[in-house]
């Protein structure tokens, strides 16, 4: 079983109350299932609605938060444990190490920016670990659109595309990480 899930997600709710209520189930199934959330450690959007959801379930919650969301007081100081770094760049590369699976619910550029570099670094081999989109509401089906168009284009390759775990429900998406099988796709090779 995979334990430490890693969560990128919007530190804003979005505008349809299904991705509240998606980030209310997942927390509440990664405590239930006895795994330990990795996030970002806010307190505001679906990032507070995430880590309480956890909480309140029994679970524990890991936030990682740079010094300066801090200081802008968007900290959750009621996690299991809070941990303030220094910056941006230390936050992701502290939750990567904490983590043994990485899911992106919807969010913005930052989550965005935060999937794109996970799932970049099990290309090259930093980690073997899953990634995968929580598709609430067709939210990532666009992009998976592009993407496949980048494929198509012979920027990425299929097989490495299909790496990237989708599902719209929470347990299913969890069954995928742990039935997962770390890749060996020589990104090298013509």
């Amino acid at each position: 079983m995979r334990k430490n899930i890693c969560v990128y997600c919007g530190a804003s709710a979005g505008t349809n109350l299904a991705y509240t209520e998606a980030a209310q189930e997942l927390g509440k199934t990664i405590a239930q299932q006895g795994r330990r959330l990795i996030y970002g450690g806010g307190n505001k959007g679906l990032m507070g609605v995430l880590a309480n959801a956890v909480l309140d379930a029994g679970g524990e919650v890991t936030g990682v938060i740079p010094e300066r969301l801090v200081e802008a007081e968007t900290a959750h100081l009621g996690l299991t444990k809070l941990e303030v770094v220094a910056d941006m760049h230390i936050r992701k590369a502290r939750m990567s190490e904490l983590a043994d699976g990485f899911i992106a619910l919807p969010g913005g550029i930052g989550t965005l920016e935060e999937l794109f570099e996970v799932w970049t670094w099990s290309q090259i081999g930093y980690h073997k670990d899953p990634v995968g989109l929580l598709n609430i509401r067709d939210f990532y089906s666009p992009m998976n659109t592009f993407l496949q168009h980048v494929v198509d284009e012979g920027f990425v390759r299929q097989s490495y595309f299909n790496t990237l775990l989708v599902s719209d429900n929470a347990q299913d998406l969890l069954e995928k990480f742990d039935q997962y099988q770390p890749h060996n796709l020589d990104r090298w090779a013509k």
